[in-house]
């Protein structure tokens, strides 16, 4: 019998394409799963989780919190680690004291840099949502007062003359001594234990695949980063793509389950019973 292919969901971003070029284009064991691939930005893979219609997903650990009860956690596929926090930025030097009643745009409700936000200020509320590529743009010119921007922005912002107001990752490491958890890969409870681990095992095979071959899914990766340059593509693979994305570990799983505890102590996102993996 032909099992069909499972949906699967990741970001036109440099770091997940380069992580699942070999997964989707046959380079590691999958036992015999095989996977139809939806690109879409973070937030709507957030948005397309939540309504249950991904079998496999790349979404925001912010996200994970209002979901895990239906989908589980991969220890492999991660973006987290140190020195890559969304970052908070204006047209002007701004005491973020004083950011309260000021509008913000924000690259989705359901973000962890949203979330990281919120924790650090529960004051905050006037947030405009809008995708993470128009945020720099509507702070420039003038529609908001500042912006919340994750991605390759971090490496652009500066040449278009923004300031950086907070970076919400250096908070959290200095809050926590913990790395940062921005996005994960979950997987639908109800395909069962057994095809989750072979999907999390063709998962971190192709990320070492990824990595001893960094040249090969170059063009998968131009295809749908044409915008950026080669340069801030590799460097967003240098930040994002690491010793935690191929396997979490330890620090990684700490990291996780203390985002999403506050998170819930903040009534941001629902308590659950549900542990963090399959």
């Amino acid at each position: 019998m032909t099992v069909p292919a499972l949906t699967l969901g990741f970001s036109p971003c440099p770091n997940d394409t380069f992580m699942f070029y070999p997964l989707v284009h046959g380079l590691v064991d999958t036992a015999g799963l095989t996977f139809h691939e939806r690109l879409e930005d973070v937030e709507t893979l957030n948005r397309l989780a939540l309504t249950g219609e991904l079998d496999v997903s790349k979404v925001s650990y912010h996200a994970l919190g209002h979901i895990r009860d239906r989908y589980a956690l991969l220890r492999s596929g991660s973006a987290l680690g140190r020195g890559c926090g969304p970052l908070l930025v204006a047209r002007e030097q701004i005491d973020p004291a004083d950011l309260s009643g000021r509008t913000i745009a924000v690259p989705g409700q359901y973000t962890t840099a949203l979330l990281l936000l919120r924790l650090l200020d529960p004051g905050l509320g006037n947030f405009v949502t809008m995708p993470f590529h128009e945020v720099m743009d509507a702070v420039i010119s003038g529609r908001v007062d500042a912006g919340l921007i994750i991605h390759e922005s971090r490496f652009t912002y500066r040449g278009l003359g923004l300031r950086k107001l907070v970076d919400l990752g250096e908070w959290w490491e200095g809050e926590t001594g913990l790395p940062i958890p921005l996005g994960g890969i979950v997987a639908r409870r109800s395909l069962g234990a057994e095809t989750i681990a072979i999907i999390e095992r063709a998962l971190r095979a192709g990320i070492d695949y990824a990595r001893s071959n960094p040249s090969e899914a170059a063009g998968y990766i131009r295809e749908h980063a044409q915008e950026m340059s080669d340069e801030v593509c590799a460097a967003h693979i240098e930040l994002y793509v690491n010793d935690s994305s191929a396997e979490l570990g330890e620090e990684g799983e700490r990291a996780i389950a203390e985002l999403l505890r506050r998170g819930e102590a903040a009534g941001i996102m629902p308590n659950s019973s549900k542990g963090l993996f399959a």
